[in-house]
């Protein structure tokens, strides 16, 4: 009799070991994805949801303050600076453009991260409206981004560069960080302070310990393997790194008091499938907490951008995004979600995501008063577009009709491929001028560009 019961018994085993095989690995994947993401375990099951119940734009739940299209107004008149285009050299791949007045002089230049020439160099503005190309320091694999900041104390501006390795995704830990140090003269020397990590996306500086030194922040796309850190200023161009998340796809870094505080909070952008905005909130010494403010149910949302400014005006700043990235695609086309919003700062960590309008292949957006009306508008870029039609745009702004309602107006798609966009008054006339740069990944290349300054004229 007890030899059958312990047949018995044992006969369950099996059963068990198989149930908690399929309760476990579901958890470990679960708890797994957690930790990677930093949503909930219902905010993941929420959006499994979502995948199953079909293809969804990401949009379903975004206040839409869009109005109807107005005719175009033309107001730029655009001017190729630095070096033009050559027959025998690659075609730019500009990963960023940069404005800011370098040496001092009063007159706004322009910082250009070429990846295919493998160069950050500086377009100098000497005299007003001639514009000069020097390389800075020696070349680099992938120059993705170069930060002004005098990392050093020494009076005068520096470059923090964002070396991704090579353009395209990797997870081998090809990424670093490099310091282009001035020494008071514009001669640069390249210090390399990170190296062997996963590929740099974006670097920003700025004092997150409050040591009174500017400490910086990273964005790491990897591939698989990606994460966000910052590194501690220690002087002396030695730094201390801090990881502080481990997700793949993270692309702009922005750093602002985004909840008033006193000190500077990181906001970070993640691409990849995960289409997701964290705030890692700063205690005021470099501990932060994570937030995440926003996370697309669509997967193929293609987030593009992030960058701060108060759209709305009230005080506190905002977060501009941009969602039109293409690179999941051969050949890269635009999708219906594709296009420009901003995340309204509600105070407390709260933030509200409000939809300017769509562009497809939208990859950079900057808040601007382009019509001198005393409000914001927003003037964005694209680089995955329907080129052969003649109504896709490369470049478009939404005009601000005052109560925060935007009406899109087309301003160009010649030049085609316009993946970075900056601003500033070049001109010394008070109005405020636009840089853009290229990225010429992909056919047609019959309406290329590297580097052009946009200038204001409206009024005229």
């Amino acid at each position: 009799m007890s030899r059958q019961v312990r047949k018995k018994r044992g006969g369950w085993l099996p059963i068990v070991v198989l149930v908690a095989i399929l309760v476990g690995i579901p958890l470990i994947v679960m708890q797994i994805q957690s930790s990677k993401s930093g949503m909930t375990w219902g905010q993941i099951i929420d959006r499994g949801k979502a995948k199953l119940a079909g293809e969804t734009t990401g949009l379903e739940d975004v206040f839409d303050v869009s109005l109807p299209a107005r005719e175009r107004i033309e107001f730029l008149v655009p001017q190729t600076i630095g070096l033009d285009i050559q027959p025998d050299q690659p075609r730019p791949l500009v990963s960023q453009t940069t404005t800011v007045d370098l040496d001092g002089d009063g007159l706004l230049d322009v910082i250009v991260c070429d990846i295919a020439l493998q160069r950050v160099s500086w377009i100098r503005q000497h005299p007003r409206g001639v514009f000069t190309e020097t390389l800075l320091g020696d070349l680099l694999d992938a120059p993705a981004r170069a930060e002004p900041v005098d990392i050093d104390g020494d009076g005068d501006l520096d470059l923090a560069v964002a070396d991704l390795g090579m353009l395209n995704p990797n997870n081998d830990p090809i990424g670093s960080v490099v310091l282009l140090v001035n020494d008071g003269n514009w001669n640069f020397t390249n210090r390399t302070v990170l190296e062997n990590v996963a590929r740099v996306a974006d670097i920003r500086a700025g004092d997150l310990d409050g040591d009174g030194d500017p400490d910086l922040a990273l964005a790491q796309f990897g591939y698989d393997d990606g994460e966000t850190r910052w590194l501690r200023n220690d002087g002396n161009y030695s730094f201390t790194s801090r990881r502080l998340h481990g997700l793949a796809g993270p692309i702009h870094c922005p750093i602002s008091d985004l909840d008033g505080d006193g000190d500077l909070d990181i906001a970070v952008l993640v691409s990849q499938e995960f289409e997701m905005i964290y705030v890692f909130r700063n205690d005021g010494r470099g501990e932060f907490e994570v937030l995440q403010v926003f996370g697309s149910t669509n997967e193929d949302f293609g987030s593009s951008s992030l960058s701060v400014a108060d759209v709305d005006q009230d005080g506190d700043p905002d977060l501009l995004y941009t969602n039109g990235d293409a690179f999941d695609y051969l050949p890269p086309r635009p999708r219906p979600w594709h296009g420009v919003q901003y995340l309204e700062n509600e105070g407390d960590m709260k933030f509200t995501l409000r939809r300017l309008g769509d562009l497809g292949g939208a990859t950079m957006a900057r808040a601007v008063d382009v019509d001198r009306d005393g409000d914001l508008d927003v003037v964005a870029v694209s680089t995955f577009n329907l080129w052969k039609k003649p109504r896709s745009q490369s470049m478009v702004w939404f005009e601000n009709d005052g109560s925060m309602r935007f009406a899109r107006r087309d301003i160009t798609n010649d030049p085609t491929h316009l993946l970075t966009l900056d601003l500033g008054d070049f001109d010394g006339d008070g109005r405020i001028d636009l840089v853009t740069g290229g990225m010429n990944f992909f056919a047609p290349y019959d309406r290329a560009s590297r580097v052009k300054l946009w200038r204001n004229v409206w009024g005229d």
